[in-house]
């Protein structure tokens, strides 16, 4: 099993998502981008991110309104803001929407690297076991192995309520042969 990490880059400036593409994708990312936020919001309907970075100043709808429509759709999904122009008015605003981290341009490459490393909990690249997902998950910032197990549990929760609910009358069955056997066991004993 092989799960390559995708990483959304929303900029209007196409040198600001070819330096992401060089960066991330020397590093095992598969680096998708969109010039502003409609044509970002399509590609979320058209596959599954890890991550996002997004500029703010962007024609059409900004930066932090795409953060904020993306974390109504997926709320464990980072959302990173990336800006020439942060303001402390901007930060609040982004944090308020649940943004994951405001860089301010220009970035470093070991500035997106990191950022990506740090809020996926890994090195990208290709991970080839499941146990080394799990050890992944185990050493991942802190909440994310919480958000991947709560998120497992709400869609196994189902299932358990259904094994319970199945496997109930056959516990009780059990228990009630065994109450029975026990008071014939009692009975013999006094005969």
């Amino acid at each position: 099993m092989s799960a390559l990490r995708k990483v959304l880059v929303v900029d209007d400036d196409p040198v600001v998502a070819k330096s992401f593409n060089r960066v991330l994708s020397e590093k095992g990312y598969v680096v998708i981008t969109a010039e502003n936020a409609a044509q970002a919001l399509d590609r979320l309907r058209e596959e599954e991110v890890d991550l996002v970075y997004t500029d703010i100043r962007m024609p059409g709808m900004d930066g932090i309104e795409l953060a904020e429509q993306m974390k109504a759709r997926r709320p464990w999904t980072p959302v990173v803001i990336v800006t020439g122009y942060g303001t402390q008015a901007n930060e609040q605003r982004a944090k308020a929407v649940g943004v994951s981290a405001f860089l301010s341009k220009p970035l470093s490459p070991e500035m997106i690297e990191q950022s990506a490393e740090a809020l996926l909990g890994t090195s990208a690249a290709v991970l080839a076991e499941p146990a080394e997902v799990a050890k992944l998950v185990a050493h991942a910032t802190p909440g994310l192995g919480r958000r991947l197990r709560n998120i497992a549990l709400f869609f196994a929760a189902p299932f358990i309520g259904l094994v319970y609910a199945v496997m109930l009358p056959f516990v009780g069955i059990a228990m009630l042969v065994g109450i029975a056997v026990q008071a014939i066991r009692d009975k013999s004993k006094q005969k």
